[in-house]
């Protein structure tokens, strides 16, 4: 009877524990070349108990920085990416840099490119999420649009980053 109480009492904690861990939610940007760009890579994010790791991986730069931000709309069809619209905005502040005041959540920085044209960039965060109804933070339904030169995190309202090079899609996986 002991072992099976143990073992009742252990089986309930793991159902629970299960729970309370919710299912991870993925979002992809497949990014393709604007502009007489070869630039290649993707966009994933991924969102778990709240909190969204966005991971960008390119190829094809030009050695360097180069700024990436979330755009309004999905819609890559454009040979120049403007088809994306601006910076997703949706709570409607001045353009910076990603978690200081100010900076819109399309925000996200710039990637460090190396000598062989790869760059990467991470992040993560409570003010995106993958999928939901808050449109003030769900990514799906987006752009990734990737930059010819650096965000200067100060010109508005786009940070003065040239050419828009590489476009993605964000669609839920």
């Amino acid at each position: 009877m002991k072992y099976f109480k143990k073992t009742s009492l252990f089986l309930l904690t793991i159902i629970i524990l299960s729970a309370c861990s919710s299912n991870p939610k993925k979002a992809v940007a497949v990014i393709s070349p604007k502009s007489g760009s070869d630039i290649s890579g993707t966009v994933t994010f991924i969102e778990q108990d709240g909190i969204v790791t966005m991971k960008a991986e390119v190829k094809g730069l030009s050695k360097g920085n180069h700024a990436i931000h979330i755009h309004k709309i999905a819609d890559c069809s454009s040979d120049d990416g403007k088809s994306a619209g601006g910076h997703w905005n949706p709570t409607e502040k001045n353009h910076g840099k990603w978690l200081q005041d100010p900076f819109h959540i399309g925000d996200i920085g710039n990637l460090v490119v190396d000598e062989t044209g790869k760059g990467s960039i991470e992040r993560k965060t409570d003010l995106w999420a993958v999928g939901g109804e808050n449109d003030l933070k769900n990514v799906v339904g987006h752009a990734i649009i990737i930059h010819q030169g650096p965000d200067d995190f100060s010109s508005q309202p786009s940070g003065a980053a040239g050419a828009r090079i590489g476009c993605g899609e964000i669609t839920r996986k």
